[in-house]
């Protein structure tokens, strides 16, 4: 890969790694550590990364990279001196908050399937690719991570 063919992959694909890693981490700079990593290890390896692949490779090493910020949990969790909603009027039914609740739900699997299919829109064997997992593994995964959102959706609509 050329030093420009590595600057349009920068351009193309870094707000999508962004979109798709900190909706798993749910952490802004974590994620633009994570990202800055996957970037970082594609210039290093950029002479042996052809640049048609260069798409899965980035997802691939910041898909490894966020499970590695996961596990490690050194992230020291803060709580908020006051309340979300204090003084600001909400809307009683927020979609997004409610859609992010339910896929917090989710194990780090299951969210990272959700989001690279419906999200990102890779097919099952590129997921596959990305994660590790066989494309059957991924169908079924995400089979089950969608019943779970479903199922949990269906019970705040009858809340609301």
């Amino acid at each position: 890969m050329t030093e420009r063919e590595y600057n349009e992959c920068v351009n193309c694909y870094a707000d999508n790694v962004y979109r798709f890693i900190v909706k798993n981490l749910r952490h802004e700079e974590d994620a633009r550590d994570v990202v800055q990593t996957a970037f970082e290890k594609l210039w290093r390896n950029r002479h042996d990364v052809q640049f048609e692949k260069s798409k899965s490779y980035l997802f691939t090493v910041a898909y490894n990279q966020m499970i590695d910020q996961i596990r490690k949990g050194k992230r020291v969790s803060l709580k908020e001196a006051f309340r979300e909603d204090a003084g600001i009027a909400q809307p009683k039914h927020n979609v997004r908050k409610i859609l992010e609740q339910a896929l917090a739900r989710l194990n780090e699997t299951q969210r990272s399937l959700v989001m690279l299919k419906d999200y990102e829109g890779y097919s099952y064997e590129e997921i596959g690719k990305i994660t590790g997992l066989s494309e059957s593994q991924v169908k079924v995964y995400l089979h089950r991570a969608r019943l779970q959102l479903k199922e949990y959706l269906v019970k705040v609509e009858n809340v609301i």
